[in-house]
């Protein structure tokens, strides 16, 4: 157990080539979808926190006039979700754990709705307090509506009906979310385990199922020889060819289920980009010729050495894909901890495959993307970390930090389509996001093992030893799980439905006359010394100085200046 997470548990007691279908998955909570090429089972990366957050502000209490904010690039003050009956903590941003972009704007209301813009005045963010509802849109044109109910239980619907619907659930003292996904008409469940952070509760992919504990030895030793394998092909490929190549050979199952697990993930992004480009909001590859026109019936994905050299080398590097590779041995090795654990009917502690338990080794590690995400650069630049996308995080905050966001992300490879962040650059990105993308690898690396027990001893790789053998055998909290929602295509809908209100109401509060009293607006932007705010706003009611911080409040805000500038706003 890392010592950032003892001192939380003392403050308060989840294929480059596709082995088998898998849809896309809500953002998130994504998959991988085409008929070959490597991909995952039935889904991919999860979310695990939220909707969307913004800078450092957070809703106003005043009834006197709506606050309105302009962002600077700077950091959040919360992410996840409440570690409380669903409220957020007092003072925390209305969008709380996510950068917010360099020009952006907030406005808040009386009733504590909020609405983001983004600098060219385009809505990136609602917040409706009254239904516990965030909306995010995307760059891609995407929609996320995300909703956390005082009982922990969450809906997420996107574009496409997509989504999923989480029922919490206890078990020997801890908290499970039972979460049951949906799309195309087709429903899902998987599980995951809260742990607690800073005030906030992350959500981290628990496995339903272990196999033998001989399985993860093979899972996780070298091959005796190098193993060649030619993998089904897939119809994304085609786009994705100069992005991506699989190893020629394996040198150990962990490089076979990297290629898995990119490649679902890539899967994922060709489904969703079509799935976008039906709606008129396409960000595809900048080109669509690869390596190899899997389209046309060829019967192999691995590309002939003089083929390659023709095409040059692919975006997505060997050195990158072997410290994905690094990740999944890590992968491999927890769950195999874990299912020792669940056949001595010993609890497994969610946090253990945490990314906070992960950072306790004092390295860096990389990141899949699972999923589509906004995150924002070191250069206050908004910018798209997609399906497939590779970034790596030096560490994570230090234990006493409670921004929720962490700004050593630099990304290591990008599909680089539209408004993708650049292979290079900096970029933060909220903790809560980071933990769904780890989620994401796990319950990829969970398909991946169960693709490579179904075909082990076939198509040239080796068998799995007899301490392998034997079939999965289902978690102890897994069975003692309520039911999966029946109805939770039903509910994704309905949330998306409701989405279309909440907007317009938020809207609405933050601009109307009657929200604001004197009908009049006040602006107060990051930056501002404070004689121009006491100019815009009076004298505070109270100070409190720290030195070069001081803090000012007024009856519906508190302003946070620092060596005599604004630095935050709640």
């Amino acid at each position: 157990m890392s010592a950032a997470y003892a001192a939380e548990k003392k403050e308060e007691s989840k294929a480059a080539p596709a082995p088998a279908h898998a849809a896309s998955k809500p953002a998130g909570a994504g998959g991988a979808g085409g008929s070959h090429g490597p991909t995952t089972s039935s889904h991919g990366p999860t979310t695990a926190s939220h909707g969307p957050t913004t800078a450092s502000h957070g809703p106003t209490t005043s009834t006197s006039h709506t606050t309105s904010v302009t962002t600077e690039h700077h950091a959040n003050t919360n992410m996840g979700h409440p570690a409380g009956a669903g409220g957020r903590p007092g003072g925390a941003s209305a969008f709380a754990g996510h950068p917010a972009a360099r020009g952006g704007h907030e406005l808040h209301a009386a009733n504590g709705a909020a609405v983001r813009t983004r600098a060219d005045g385009s809505r990136s963010d609602i917040h409706d307090p009254k239904r516990g509802m965030d909306i995010h849109h995307g760059l891609d044109g995407s929609r996320r509506i995300s909703v956390e109910r005082a009982d922990h239980s969450r809906i997420v619907a996107e574009r496409g009906g997509r989504g999923f619907v989480q029922h919490p659930y206890n078990y020997h003292g801890r908290e499970f979310g039972h979460r049951t996904y949906y799309e195309h008409g087709r429903a899902y469940d998987r599980f995951y385990g809260r742990y607690p952070y800073h005030g906030r509760n992350l959500d981290v992919y628990a496995p339903a199922r272990f196999y033998p504990y001989g399985f993860y030895g093979y899972a996780y030793a070298p091959w005796p020889a190098p193993v060649p394998y030619a993998w089904a092909p897939a119809p994304w490929y085609g786009a994705y060819g100069y992005y991506y190549a699989p190893y020629p050979v394996y040198a150990s199952p962990a490089f076979w289920i990297t290629d898995f697990v990119v490649g679902a993930s890539l899967a994922a992004a060709y489904e969703a980009g079509h799935e976008a480009g039906a709606s008129g909001a396409y960000i595809g590859p900048p080109r669509s010729s690869g390596f190899v026109d899997f389209a046309q019936g060829v019967l192999g994905l691995l590309i002939p050495p003089a083929e390659a050299a023709a095409n040059g080398s692919p975006v997505l590097s060997p050195e990158v894909k072997n410290m994905v590779a690094d990740e999944i041995k890590i992968a491999v090795q927890q769950e195999g901890a874990a299912a020792q654990a669940n056949s001595a009917k010993q609890d497994v502690d969610p946090a253990s495959s945490s990314i906070v338990q992960l950072f306790s080794d004092g390295k860096p590690h990389v990141f899949v993307g699972g999923s589509y995400l906004d995150l924002v650069s070191t250069a206050g630049q908004e910018c798209a970390f997609g399906q497939g996308d590779v970034l790596r995080v030096d560490a994570a905050p230090a234990a006493d930090d409670t921004t929720g966001t962490i700004t050593t992300g630099t990304i290591l490879a990008s599909k680089n389509g539209n408004k993708e962040c650049a292979v290079g650059s900096g970029v933060s990105i909220a903790v809560g996001d980071l933990q769904d993308m780890h989620n994401h690898l796990l319950e990829s690396v969970d398909d991946g093992l169960a693709e490579l027990q179904k075909k082990g001893g076939k198509g040239g790789l080796p068998a799995p030893p007899a301490s392998a053998a034997g079939s999965p055998v289902k978690a102890e909290f897994a069975a003692d799980a309520p039911p999966a929602d029946v109805d939770a295509g039903k509910e994704i809908a309905q949330q998306a439905s409701d989405a279309d209100s909440a907007e317009k109401d938020a809207v609405a509060s933050v601009s109307s006359p009657a929200g604001t009293g004197s009908g009049s607006s006040t602006t107060i932007s990051v930056g501002q010394s404070i004689d121009e705010v006491t100019a815009t706003l009076g004298a505070p009611t109270r100070i409190i100085d720290l030195g070069a911080k001081k803090i000012y409040t007024y009856p519906d805000m508190k302003i946070t200046f620092l060596n005599g500038k604004v630095n935050d706003v709640n």
